[in-house]
């Protein structure tokens, strides 16, 4: 059904033939986008290694699946919180642990979303509406990225478009169960991602104060009532943690002191905005934040990092060579279509459920684009993928009513202009990439012009002519980000940090490829110029450019899980991680890790997280991550470490090639490893015997 600007879809009802039309329309958007966020989905392995190895521990342990544990000995957690976690052990649970049964259901939260956001968008500007933002949304690179991926983003999409539309029923009828499912949302969104749902909460709140049906003083208590319903939802996973005996739970992985508070407020919230991140990705200093090397290449704004900057923080940060192409298409139009929008309801009531689109999708964009722009802490592209839903619901309900008060000189000049923004726009983002379909910018400059100059006549606004011109409209918008879907759905993404689309040429950008890493081993030190390179980035055809064998998608011949390569192809340093790649043992070192491991707590400790992920998806064993993700929490100290070898419950300390011995009490457990044990190595990876120190 097709709204007008002064009936709202749902009030007039349509011929069935134009219903079914509709119905036909949605099931091959979604059924579309399932193929496509789907198809090849194994060919990534293991994907991001670090949840990996935490949805294997979950699926073993239910304690590690509760805390979101690296391990399933429960040694620390990893550094969000399990939500999306649940989802994937859960299905491993019943389909067994290989890659498709941990990214299907993350592919599924895409399919999800795009239907949700179509369900927020069709109430109130229809059907056509809804499916060109449903379209937008599946079509966005970052987008796509992420849904075949299995970091928390997923989830935390959908539980934000969820939130907008519960919001918008409560601005069409007032009730306050609409707001308190909106809390919610909003709280699952917390035990997801922590504070970045928090950046929709404004939104939300102010839209429905402006737009909500009752009296000011009910509007205020409703949002109480909202905020009630999201410390709830957040709340008892939260106060569960903090009140659960330290001494029985894992440390909580990025936090210093213990403490779910704390790395809710300090390296997951207000380190990524100042830079003040104790315990961030540093090659040298576990405070580096965003002044230190750490924050430098991590996207801080400093100079002296090592590494590539990710985009220096400012307001143009989202047009960067590093995110741009991910992202940046159509915000352009978005916001000019926000703006077109809201003047075309300036008259509308103080209630007017079109307006509030406006208001609560334009703030949503607003606030966390100018977020993400200005931040001065860890940034990485891939955040992006939270501005898609709302760049694609601007995006379709402005075009929409644009398209419909075309009639009006200047309605249809600034239709014109836009659609030459978003051709300069797709011309900018494709030249960066001048080997990657380089007719494709010529195409896409060229059609712009003849459309947006073609809306200058009234008469080619109408009738069959204006199909063409819509379609030509949609072409202009959409070919630019449809190519880089395409090759990011093609390729493989592995590692901590991946990117959607092709390479770009500008050599301060290192994302696209992850060309900033070349010449770093993935500890973040100096390395083999080669390592890490295509492992973290979109390859396409899904073979890994470092020469190993498919990773993951099916059991091994004995039972065990799949190998991710099975060390082959990788040098010493590929073989045994780092900080930003998972490990990839042979045969020989997974043996050797095997043999009596029933005997022992942890089969093995590493320095990182990374590094020990993958020995244990390979042996499908615990292996102890010294330090957490970066090598720098203080898990467990060296009192602890030895009393554990002490007790017999670690067989082997496994070194990193690199000579990357993290920070802190991972340092000292290091140097007492190496003072008190034995060196041997087995396929170019050097591991300690903790049963058979020097002295016996």
């Amino acid at each position: 059904m097709t709204a007008t600007l002064e009936q709202p879809a749902t009030e007039a009802p349509e011929p069935q033939v134009r219903r079914h039309w509709e119905y036909w329309a949605l099931a091959a958007l979604l059924v579309g986008t399932a193929v496509a966020y789907i198809w090849g989905l194994g060919a990534g392995g293991w994907a991001n290694p670090f949840y990996s190895a935490a949805v294997q521990a979950g699926s073993v342990s239910w304690k590690a699946f509760f805390f979101g544990s690296s391990d399933a000995a429960n040694s620390i957690t990893v550094d969000k919180p399990p939500m999306s976690l649940w989802l994937m052990g859960l299905s491993v649970r019943i389909f067994g642990l290989n890659s498709w049964a941990m990214l299907v259901p993350q592919a599924l939260l895409g399919v999800g979303s795009v239907a949700l956001l179509y369900a927020t968008v069709k109430r109130w500007f229809g059907a056509s509406a809804g499916l060109l933002a449903g379209l937008v949304l599946a079509l966005t690179p970052v987008a796509a990225l992420m849904f075949r991926f299995n970091n928390p983003d997923a989830l935390l999409v959908l539980l934000m478009i969820a939130a907008v539309w519960a919001m918008m029923r409560a601005v069409q009828d007032g009730r306050t169960r609409w707001l308190v499912l909106t809390g919610v949302f909003v709280g699952f969104g917390f035990i997801t991602k922590q504070l970045q749902v928090m950046l929709v909460v404004p939104p939300l709140a102010l839209t429905y104060l402006i737009a909500g049906p009752p009296k000011f003083g009910k509007r205020l208590a409703q949002c109480f009532a909202a905020l009630g319903a999201m410390i709830v939802s957040a709340g008892w996973w939260v106060l569960t943690v903090e009140l659960w005996p330290a001494s029985s739970r894992p440390w909580i992985g990025g936090s210093q002191n213990n403490s779910i508070i704390e790395l809710t407020l300090g390296y997951n919230g207000f380190g990524r905005l100042n830079g003040n991140e104790v315990g961030s990705v540093s090659p040298g200093g576990g405070a580096g934040g965003a002044g230190g090397t750490g924050g430098a290449m991590m996207g801080g704004t400093a100079g002296g990092g090592i590494g590539t900057k990710w985009g220096s923080a400012g307001i143009t940060r989202m047009f960067d060579p590093n995110q741009g192409g991910r992202i940046a298409w159509l915000i352009p139009a978005a916001l000019i279509l926000m703006v077109v929008g809201i003047a075309l309801r300036g008259r509308a009531p103080r209630v007017d459920a079109q307006r509030a689109s406006f208001i609560v999708w334009g703030l949503w964009l607003l606030v966390t684009g100018l977020t993400f722009s200005l931040m001065a802490g860890i940034f990485h592209p891939y955040y992006t993928v939270a501005l898609a839903p709302a760049v694609a619901a601007l995006v379709a309900i402005g075009s929409v009513t644009a398209w419909r008060h075309r009639d009006t000189p200047w309605v249809r000049a600034v239709m014109a202009a836009t659609l030459l923004v978003t051709a300069v726009t797709a011309w900018i983002l494709l030249s960066r990439s001048a080997a990657f379909m380089p007719w494709l910018k010529w195409a896409v400059v060229a059609t712009g012009v003849v459309v947006a100059a073609a809306l200058a006549l009234p008469a080619l606004a109408r009738g069959r002519i204006a199909v063409v011109a819509v379609l030509c409209a949609l072409f202009v918008g959409l070919a630019g980000p449809t190519a880089y879907t395409l090759y990011t759905i093609t390729g493989t993404q592995t590692g901590s940090i991946v990117s959607a689309g092709p390479e770009v040429d500008d050599a301060d950008a290192g994302v696209g490829g992850m060309r900033g890493f070349a010449g770093m081993d993935g500890t973040g030190m100096p390395g083999d110029a080669t390592q890490g390179a295509g492992r973290m980035s979109t390859t396409p055809g899904g073979a890994r450019p470092d020469g190993g064998a498919g990773q993951p998608g099916g059991a091994r011949p004995d039972g065990r899980a799949p190998q991710p390569g099975g060390g082959q192809g990788t040098s010493t340093i590929g073989a045994a991680g780092g900080l930003l790649m998972g490990s990839n043992p042979g045969d020989e070192v997974v043996a050797l890790l095997e043999a009596d491991s029933d005997q022992y707590t942890w089969v093995a400790a590493t320095i990182g997280s990374n590094s020990a992920s993958g020995y244990q998806l390979a042996t499908l064993d615990p292996v102890m991550p010294i330090g957490g993700f970066n090598g720098t929490d203080p898990s467990p100290t060296l009192d602890q470490f030895q009393q554990y070898v002490a007790e017999g419950q670690i067989h082997y300390f496994i070194a990193d090639p690199s000579g990357r011995r993290g920070q802190g009490p991972a340092a000292e457990i290091s140097t007492w490893v190496t003072e008190q044990f034995a060196a041997t190595t087995v396929d170019g990876i050097v591991l300690y015997d903790l049963t058979a120190p020097v002295s016996s």
